[in-house]
């Protein structure tokens, strides 16, 4: 059973002013490991050798979704130009503050090949995906490191995993991140369009890159193709988080909505996404073979919750309690 601690609530306009001058503001307490170890803001930690790495986020506020016109490009791609219409998704909208009231840790990289097989060996999770991956023109190749990042897996695949770490560590404290969760963390304190700043390229992140023949849009030759390895590229954000942008798609635990809900705190969306026993589940950060726009932390997308794509993966996050 999750403890949620009650935190002061500033007021409104103190929070903008916050954010807009200095960032997201962070809490200046650190937060309590489950062991009662206690951790700052940022610092990392392993619950067992073969649990995934994490890393806990500082306590604060962003404000989630993006503007239409930051999503007129790919809406560009699949809608004809209409009289009157302004190009853009508004599936990424309303933009609002949401508060992160909730403390979490999250997995520093996707969740691996090597975390899952562990599962999967003391009888946690019953699928063993495949590691062919089918690139441009048709072709597959493996991606079968033990650092790949693990894919052809379900929403309920993942929950599997999820409830093995649990049982590992004793407690109910694993979990799935809700979309505001991810966006979050995927920012890391940014209001860019992406992490990295207003633009993306496949040295910060593995994405592909693409160019027009005539009216049709072809992926170039040097595009990887395949997922790396979590440790590839110089792939982190501010925060350590590697490969919130491109890689592999990644699950969250949040319902899709046609709009943002616009909830004000983390454990608003938290309790929402639980309220739910079956929908389509919200993922987001783009994958090896989509483009930049595709990887902005605002973009959403979503799968059902039984379907096993070889482009997309996930990470956990981690219940803490705030110190004393």
């Amino acid at each position: 059973m999750r403890v949620f601690p009650t935190f002061r609530i500033l007021r409104l306009a103190l929070l903008c002013a916050l954010f807009w001058l200095t960032g997201p503001a962070q809490a200046e307490t650190g937060a309590l490991h489950g062991n009662g170890e206690t951790l700052a803001p940022l610092e990392a930690f392993r619950d067992c050798d073969t649990c995934p790495e994490m890393i806990v986020l500082p306590l604060g506020s962003f404000v989630m979704g993006a503007p239409l016109e930051e999503s007129a490009f790919v809406y560009s791609l699949w809608h004809k130009p209409e009289p009157g219409v302004v190009p853009g998704y508004a599936h990424e909208g309303p933009m609002h503050e949401v508060e992160i009231d909730v403390p979490i840790a999250m997995g520093r990289n996707e969740v691996t090949r090597e975390e899952w097989l562990a599962c999967v060996a003391e009888g946690g999770c019953a699928h063993t995906p495949d590691p062919r991956v089918l690139g441009f023109g048709g072709v597959y190749s493996r991606a079968d490191n033990p650092r790949h990042p693990v894919m052809n897996v379900s929403y309920l695949d993942m929950l599997e995993y999820v409830a093995w770490l649990n049982r590992k560590v004793g407690a109910d404290v694993y979990r799935l991140p809700t979309e505001a969760e991810w966006e979050y963390a995927a920012r890391a304190g940014t209001r860019t369009r992406f992490a990295q700043g207003d633009t993306l390229t496949p040295d910060q992140a593995n994405i592909s890159v693409f160019h027009w023949e005539g009216d049709r849009r072809v992926p170039d030759p040097d595009n990887r193709r395949v997922p790396v390895p979590v440790d590839a590229l110089d792939a982190a954000n501010a925060w350590g988080l590697r490969h919130m942008a491109g890689n592999v798609l990644e699950h969250t635990m949040s319902c899709w909505s046609e709009r943002h809900l616009g909830l004000p705190t983390s454990s608003a969306y938290l309790a929402e996404a639980e309220r739910h026993n079956t929908c389509r589940r919200v993922a987001k950060g783009g994958s090896f073979g989509s483009g930049a726009d595709y990887a902005r932390p605002a973009n959403r997308g979503y799968g059902t919750e039984n379907s096993r794509l070889k482009s997309t993966g996930f990470r956990v996050v981690r219940a803490l309690q705030q110190a004393d």
